[in-house]
């Protein structure tokens, strides 16, 4: 027996955000940019707060990038990493994404 969904009322869908192919894209990286600026207190606390690592991956990833000059921090797709991305420059810290 068939049912109706209430998501299928094309009245309900309109106007929703879709994902694209660019957002599903599991290739991207979260780069964190070595500074001069901001302590490895600071990296390591954002880190914590934002990309929810433990204190010590939090160390490992600053002592990477500290020593290489960048280090990809997070793994996963442009959707998830933006926001963190975005909270990490608020916070003063030099982040891109990269494929």
């Amino acid at each position: 027996m068939a049912k109706d969904f209430p998501f299928t009322d094309p009245a309900l869908l309109q106007d929703q955000d879709v994902a694209t192919t660019d957002d599903l894209d599991i290739s991207e990286k979260l780069i964190v940019h070595n500074d001069n600026v901001n302590t490895f207190d600071w990296v390591i606390q954002s880190l914590v707060e934002i990309c929810k690592h433990s204190i010590e991956q939090a160390e490992q990833c600053a002592m990477f990038i500290h020593f290489k000059g960048r280090y990809a921090v997070k793994h996963g797709t442009r959707l998830r990493l933006k926001p963190m991305k975005d909270a990490l420059l608020d916070r003063g810290i030099s982040a891109t994404l990269e494929q």
